[in-house]
């Protein structure tokens, strides 16, 4: 590895904890904030198609795996075992540190939540859709992110192979 590149990976790992740094602060003081001004399964008007409530999801995504806290620890730990294989292995990405620190920062606050409060404290509730939090708007993001990087190196790789057979063929 060059030392350009090594400044790179390092540039990169500082911005992932960086970015995973501030989304679990703003995570966790937000849901705090959620807490202390509203009794559990209250809901006020927040904003135009928001209300704040106060609920406590036991499942991931949607409620999916609710009550099963072996399956859900399992699946939260090799999805995070895979963000960290794939970002040690890309990591000089463009944006590949927003993506990985997005899906960390929003995971380890969904984390927290689990092991301090049994479950995870959602509060943003639109209408006809389950409740959610920062931490999920996070991983939401870094998902669109993350498949949008690869995506575009995918693209990018494909039409320099076009361009090298079209040059020998």
């Amino acid at each position: 590895m060059s030392k350009a590149e090594a400044r790179l990976s390092q540039l990169a790992l500082k911005r992932v904890a960086a970015v995973a740094v501030t989304v679990l602060v703003l995570d966790q003081l937000t849901k705090r904030l959620a807490v202390q001004a509203l009794d559990r399964g209250q809901r006020e008007s927040f904003l135009p198609l928001i209300d704040l409530v106060h609920v406590r999801n036991d499942g991931v995504a949607f409620s999916s795996f609710a009550g099963s806290q072996v399956v859900v620890g399992l699946l939260v730990s090799v999805a995070l075992v895979a963000l960290a294989v794939w970002f040690l292995r890309n990591r000089t990405r463009p944006l590949a540190w927003l993506a990985a620190g997005m899906l960390l920062g929003g995971a380890v606050g969904n984390i927290i939540d689990r092991i301090l409060e049994g479950a995870v404290i959602d509060f943003l509730k639109p209408p006809n859709w389950p409740a959610f939090n920062l931490a999920d708007v996070s991983i939401v993001v870094g998902m669109l992110l993350l498949v949008y990087v690869v995506e575009r190196d995918h693209r990018r790789e494909e039409r320099e192979a076009r361009s090298r057979a079209q040059a020998h063929g």
